[in-house]
């Protein structure tokens, strides 16, 4: 190796070590100033860092009681107002009956099936 490169890489590493010792104090400052901000404006956690809401993960309610006006995702564990009944009578959004223009009868799908 000449001297010349000798010479810049310690020149190098005296600069990495400068660099990593200012790197340390000023994020010191700067995370003291950060700790600062937090206290007088009061930030909460999910201010600073805002992390995915739960709202995102809700589930929209399937079942309705009529009565009270309770409702119930189909998750978990039923109500007491739904419990032993029929759940299809409290559903929110009831599916449309078929009507006869609607398809074909059941008799004319079976004739189908056995051609």
């Amino acid at each position: 190796m000449t001297a010349d490169l000798k010479h810049l890489l310690s020149a190098r590493a005296e600069l990495d070590a400068q660099i990593a010792q200012a790197r340390a104090l000023e994020s010191k400052a700067a995370l003291a100033q950060i700790h600062a901000w937090i206290e007088d404006f009061g930030f909460t956690a999910q201010q600073v860092f805002p992390w995915k809401s739960t709202a995102s993960n809700k589930v929209a309610s399937k079942y309705r009681d009529e009565k009270t006006g309770a409702t119930w995702t189909g998750r978990g564990k039923p109500p007491a107002w739904i419990q032993g009944k029929n759940r299809d009578d409290f559903l929110i959004d009831k599916p449309k009956h078929a009507s006869l223009s609607d398809g074909p009868l059941l008799a004319e799908m079976a004739a189908a099936a056995y051609r």
